[in-house]
């Protein structure tokens, strides 16, 4: 049986705990406890302070949670102080909009956070999405995160909206990917069958051969998706005895992806009047004993359709 790992330092969760009394929010704290990766502490700016320890290149510092007040909305009958929230540790960055509430009288109650984020680098949209969510993180630096929320508080009547904005910045260095894909064709033709040839690599020692691998097209296009590989179908979707599968995707087990190894699926994508952009994606796992949360998932290249 695998050691049971290491329980935290005093210190971290001292730590831990001034972050959530400075953003005000209970649910805060909650978050950090709940979050297996690192907090780092902040100097109430979305800052690591002084006191935040480097970031190593090993396994125990390879993820961070950073957090921040990000501002207080009024109305609805109460108050929510929100603070904005990432994550990192991988290839994608999350963020959430953990808040407290309280209601007219000062009573505190727990509500939830709703809305869409918006990431900014140097001036730049990098990434952006509905919360909590995640997409591809672009690397160590500081992103200014807005994000348009809805705070909700039942039964105590607490229901807010409105913009919360906050700098966080993050140290964690941009890791080298494990996984990729490729594909022969960047475009489709309306009314016609295309063969896709993808070639999905495996670049990291890290891990093991097993790979879900999937292709989609958009639902209501018509698009048709097909393909004569066995480890490959249509997926099944529906309750048992009805048998209705998806003609616009395809999905992959893939069990022997190796460095050097690459798997390579043929695709025949037929589109009709309609044009239908394809994406891919790759959903892996390195395995680590009986530890839950070590996948990823890799985005590969978009075939548009057009003339």
């Amino acid at each position: 049986m695998p050691a049971s790992p290491t329980p935290p330092s005093r210190t971290p969760l001292t730590r831990r705990a001034r972050v959530a009394l400075t953003a005000g929010a209970a649910a805060l704290a909650l978050a950090a406890v709940s979050q297996p990766s690192v907090l780092s502490p902040d100097d109430g700016r979305g800052r690591p302070s002084a006191a935040a320890p480097s970031p190593g290149a090993g396994a125990e510092t390879a993820a961070e949670t950073l957090c921040a007040p990000a501002g207080a909305l009024e109305g609805g009958g109460g108050r929510a102080s929100v603070s904005l929230c990432t994550s990192t540790g991988g290839p994608s960055l999350a963020l959430s909009a953990p808040a407290s509430c309280a209601t007219e009288d000062g009573a505190a109650r727990a509500c939830r956070t709703t809305g869409t984020w918006t990431a900014r680098k140097d001036g730049a949209v990098v990434a952006s999405g509905s919360l909590p969510g995640s997409a591809d993180y672009s690397g160590p630096g500081t992103y200014e995160i807005t994000a348009e929320v809805r705070v909700r508080s039942t039964p105590a009547g607490v229901d807010v909206r409105g913009e919360v904005t906050a700098p966080l910045t993050l140290t964690q260095p941009l890791r080298e990917p494990t996984h990729r894909i490729e594909v022969d064709r960047d475009r489709l033709r309306p009314g016609r069958t295309t063969t896709l040839t993808y070639t999905v690599h495996r670049d990291s020692e890290e891990g093991d051969g097993s790979g879900r691998f999937g292709v989609i097209g958009e639902e209501d296009s018509g698009i048709r998706l097909s393909t004569d590989d066995a480890r490959c179908v249509n997926p099944l979707v529906g309750r048992h005895p009805s048998r209705k599968r998806l003609t616009h995707a395809i999905d992959c087990a893939l069990t022997d992806l190796q460095p050097g190894n690459p798997a390579t699926v043929v695709v025949r994508a037929t589109t009709g009047d309609a044009c239908s952009t394809v994406v891919s994606k790759l959903g892996y796992w390195m395995p680590r004993g009986q530890t839950f949360r070590t996948g990823g998932m890799v985005a590969g290249p978009a075939v548009a359709c057009g003339e």
